[in-house]
């Protein structure tokens, strides 16, 4: 049966989560240019969620080609040093509160009938399944720059040794590479 409407306005009909679909392309385009993993790979995927939440919070893709300046801002929030998932989940929390409407230039929030945000909905599922899906990675924890590591830092890497991590601390880095990349 199709809905009434596909628009997100008035009838009931299904709304269309507009700027989360804009994020999570230009993050699967970036993803996808870098040539960093496989597409269709769980790495492909973490990374893809991990930079579209990211590009999402940051008040989406935008309109047009990529600014430099957008693309320092992705560069920063998906760092090393930032605290992505503390930052995650304030933006979410934020949203949840203020009801805040997709990014300007998107147009009229995007609400169903039951007066819940399509994209604030996937952002936070988006997030639910980046922290409850776990990759099998090369275990990284007890390395650090005083660690007295090799000439590339690598001397001291048994790739050997792996853990479970959460999906967000392999796709960020990768996310964030394939940001350098582009």
């Amino acid at each position: 049966m199709l809905p009434e409407s596909t628009d997100g306005h008035g009838g009931g009909g299904t709304a269309v989560p507009m700027a989360w679909l804009c994020a999570e392309y230009t993050a699967d385009e970036l993803l996808r240019a870098g040539r960093l993993v496989e597409p269709g790979s769980l790495e492909h995927r973490a990374g893809r969620q991990a930079l579209a939440l990211t590009i999402h919070l940051c008040d989406g893709a935008g309109s047009g080609a990529l600014s430099a300046a957008r693309l320092d801002e992705w560069l920063s929030r998906t760092s090393y040093d930032h605290p992505w998932p503390d930052w995650v989940r304030e933006r979410l929390a934020e949203r949840s509160e203020m009801g805040v409407p997709p990014a300007e230039g998107w147009g009229r929030a995007a609400r169903t009938a039951g007066g819940t945000d399509p994209d604030l909905a996937l952002a936070r599922e988006t997030w639910r399944q980046l922290e409850a899906t776990r990759i099998l990675a090369t275990d990284l924890r007890g390395l650090s720059a005083s660690a007295g590591l090799g000439v590339l830092g690598l001397d001291q890497v048994d790739e050997s040794a792996q853990t479970w991590v959460p999906a967000w601390q392999l796709g960020l880095p990768l996310g964030h590479l394939a940001l350098h990349l582009y």
